[in-house]
């Protein structure tokens, strides 16, 4: 029945004409031949009679039998329109229609019919009196349908195009069509405008919030995300299990744990259940942490909802596990999760790799590297990295040949690939291979990143073509000012190890008046820089300023600072630093720490400098290695006996009471639950 009554429309108009053309006359013939079997004799007559009338859909407006559509008919019929403004039209006809709704499958088709009548017309209103010409009646409901497929093909422009003219023409856009504004605003960036459009739609449903909350998790935006959380609890809506794990996922990326709490505990108060992934990025989101006591509880929570651990969530716990270098407990949940029938898939295989060889046991990475290939699983370019870091870290270049070659010819390199071959030459010796990489890696196509970059001035700079190296720094940052401050820190740091202070200095200085991105490893290199250079006065003040832009100094600042002002007899620095390293529960470095005894020591005993690092050693910041060193034994000779400090100091020493007991029995626990 709908057959007949599809055809006929399709074919009295087209193109403004109401006789059928002899195309769309064969095409008709086409359709009664192959779906007659579908249409019932007693209607073939009638489907003969709608060829031939002028205008059909009076005829279709009249008729007392209703029609019954599908969507498969639906597709199928706009799939052979003759023209595209018949399918459109039919396409909003089908819509009026009681009880029918397009699926996602005709909207699809709709798309490029409606963008080639837009380029045709070239704006919205031209496409409405397109559509009025043959027939059609401009309503609200056409508006919507047009939002509806410039939104779901991606036509973000003529959305907003669409929304105007709906206003322009006396309607009111409704809360579906504030919905495709808003999740349009948000996808082209515009987050202030998209929640503007939220908080004025006068009727926001579920989808109003939920739409929002899943762009904002998208864009990490954790601040709005807690605000439009908040806004749809007070009006009723409460998010599915789905979008509190993006809430989740989100607070979770952006070190959120107290929001992270708040979410699992209203999960709780509402009864929902979380599923298998949501566990799962829990527990992996704890096991980046290093809370793996925590870790295995939310496992055994997790099994006792019903969910079994995957290959997903045991990857996440051997990562924790060699991550904190408990890689025997690691190991004994890749056996359990082996025995439960599960093998390892290529990211475990990747983890495996990376974290095996960074706790230095380089064969064992090399044979799980063997074991991926045994399996016929294909290296990606993660893997691919993970080796060249392995072979890097063990300084067995001589594998590169059978192993990397190997790799090279077989793959599809891509960004990530480059990028790890450009630092294996670099550390591997080969800098001027490294530079001629990178040519050739652009001559490929392939758009440099920040990666890129420093494997390009690394190479320069390990060719020894320091000038070189500056100058493509500089065209560098002339073409891309919004660096990252880790492509400032390198060129300088390059510089500062070949006694080239004064020169990085200078870019230093030129990046601070630039305005470019810099961090506190950039300041920690720069006042190395200082510190090598003899330049003091200026490394105390440039160390103050970095402060009062609020960086922070890390563990690695304090170990260049003292080390560097040790060496320059400069007590009154090395006595502030010593009392922020306190303040900030630092422990410094074995090397560090002696030398700054070294200097305290034989240099000013008597000094409050001796108290600090009693007090430091109260505080047990005093580095485990120095213990297992006879640290005193060495540095014992150069002072005076008697100081009740150096004896005070000295027990502690040779007792060896400042060393790290603490326990992890709870965190082997989990290991053992899993089984």
């Amino acid at each position: 029945m709908l057959w007949r009554c599809k055809i006929c429309l399709l074919y009295t108009r087209q193109a403004g004409h109401g006789i059928l053309t002899a195309k769309a006359k064969a095409k008709l013939f086409f359709f009664r031949r192959s779906f007659h079997h579908r249409i019932p004799s007693s209607k073939v007559q009638e489907l003969r009679y709608l060829e031939n009338l002028d205008n059909p859909c009076e005829y279709l407006s009249s008729r007392t039998t209703p029609i019954v559509l599908t969507h498969d008919i639906v597709h199928s019929t706009l799939l052979n329109c003759p023209s595209d403004l018949i399918a459109l039209s039919f396409f909003i006809w089908c819509a009026k229609q009681p009880g029918y709704f397009h699926d996602a499958q005709s909207v699809n088709c709709m798309v490029g019919v409606v963008d080639c009548l837009t380029r045709r017309c070239r704006t919205v209103r031209g496409v409405v009196g397109e559509l009025e010409s043959v027939g059609c009646v401009r309503k609200a409901q056409m508006y919507l349908l047009l939002l509806r497929v410039y939104w779901h093909g991606g036509l973000y422009e003529m959305v907003f195009e669409a929304f105007e003219e709906m206003s322009m023409a006396g309607f009111t856009p409704n809360t579906f069509a504030r919905n495709v504004v808003m999740d349009v605003l948000f996808k082209s960036g515009d987050v202030d405008a998209g929640i503007r459009m939220l908080k004025e739609t006068p009727l926001p449903n579920f989808l109003s919030f939920n739409i929002a909350l899943c762009n904002l998790c998208r864009l990490n935006d954790a601040v709005s995300v807690k605000d439009i959380l908040r806004i749809m609890l007070k009006r009723g809506f409460y998010p599915n299990v789905e979008t509190f794990e993006m809430v989740l996922n989100c607070f979770c990326k952006m070190g959120q744990m107290g929001k992270v709490y708040q979410v699992l505990g209203l999960i709780t108060t509402l009864g929902i259940s979380l599923s298998l992934y949501g566990w799962s990025l829990l527990i992996d989101v704890f096991c980046r942490l290093s809370r793996l006591g925590m870790a295995g509880y939310l496992l055994e929570k997790m099994v006792e909802s019903g969910h079994s651990p995957n290959v997903v969530t045991f990857t996440s716990l051997i990562k924790g596990f060699m991550e904190t270098k408990m890689d025997s407990h690691a190991f004994r949940i890749l056996e359990i999760m082996e025995s439960k029938g599960l093998l390892p898939d290529l990211v475990l295989y990747n983890v495996l790799i990376d974290c095996l060889s960074k706790i230095g046991r380089y064969n064992d990475a090399l044979e799980f590297f063997v074991g991926l290939l045994d399996r016929k699983l294909v290296p990606d370019s993660y893997t691919f990295s993970s080796l060249l870091s392995t072979l890097c870290l063990s300084r067995r270049f001589a594998l590169s040949p059978n192993l990397v070659g190997r790799l090279v010819l077989e793959m599809d390199l891509d960004l990530v690939a480059y990028n790890s071959l450009l630092n294996y030459f670099c550390k591997a010796g080969f800098p001027t291979h490294a530079v001629e990489l990178y040519n050739y890696m652009v001559d490929q196509g392939f758009t440099p990143d920040k990666y890129s970059f420093v494997g390009l001035l690394s190479g320069l700079c390990g060719a020894r073509r320091f000038d070189e190296a500056v100058n493509v720094y500089q065209g560098i940052v002339m073409i891309c000012p919004a660096l990252d401050a880790h492509v400032h820190t390198v060129i300088m740091d390059r510089l500062i190890r070949v006694g080239k202070c004064h020169k990085a200095i200078r870019l230093f200085k030129r990046a601070i008046v630039g305005k470019y991105s810099l961090d506190v490893v950039s300041y920690t290199v720069a006042i190395c820089g200082l510190l090598k250079g003899g330049r003091i006065g200026e490394a105390s003040t440039l160390y103050g300023q970095m402060k009062e832009i609020g960086l922070s100094p890390i563990a690695h600042t304090y170990n260049v600072m003292l080390f560097g002002f040790c060496k320059e007899r400069y007590i009154k620095m090395v006595q502030q630093l010593l009392q922020e390293t306190i303040e900030a529960g630092i422990k410094l470095e074995c090397g560090t720490f002696i030398r700054v005894t070294r200097f305290i020591f034989k240099y000013h005993p008597s000094s409050s400098a001796s108290n600090l690092l009693i007090e430091m050693c109260n505080l047990g910041l005093i580095p485990e290695e120095a213990m297992y060193l006879s640290l005193f034994d060495r540095f014992y000779p150069l002072v005076k006996v008697g100081n009740a400090n150096e004896e005070f100091l000295k027990g502690y020493l040779e007792n060896n009471q400042l060393l790290n007991t603490s326990s992890s029995d709870e965190l082997s626990d989990v290991a053992a639950f899993v089984g």
